[in-house]
């Protein structure tokens, strides 16, 4: 996943202000915190996606590029980049906005790997996305 100098050209997944509680005594936000967003806004696409309940199974390449600081805006993007017979990769950035800036700066980025289950938390299949003729 290359990095990008602005974030993406669509509506994030989350958008969130940092509080204090997020943060550690130096008023840095926790790495989990925002590993965590990450993860509801993969989640959000995977279940969409599939129609239903999906799992977290993995976190692959996740690098902190920046701090985030209490009070600053967190906007999470989440893309649809594969489909398997069962699972779905997501790549997830985080980016930060200063509370009174426009400047935005990526903080964070990961693959999520989700996998569709179904009422007794097994597999189930999910369907590939629609290809459209151009």
């Amino acid at each position: 996943m290359p990095m990008a100098d602005s974030p993406p050209d669509r509506q994030p997944a989350i958008r969130v202000t940092t509080m204090p509680a997020d943060a550690n005594p130096y008023g840095d936000i926790f790495g989990g915190w925002l590993m965590s967003q990450m993860d509801m806004a993969a989640g959000l696409v995977a279940s969409r996606h599939s129609h239903g309940r999906a799992v977290t199974i993995a976190v692959e390449g996740m690098k902190f590029h920046a701090p985030v600081a209490v009070g600053d805006e967190v906007s999470v993007f989440a893309e649809l980049v594969k489909v398997g017979r069962t699972s779905m990769t997501i790549d997830v950035q985080a980016w930060r906005r200063a509370r009174h800036s426009e400047e935005s700066c990526l903080v964070t980025q990961a693959q999520f790997v989700f996998v569709a289950i179904d009422e007794h938390r097994h597999p189930r299949p999910v369907e590939a996305p629609a290809v459209t003729a151009s």
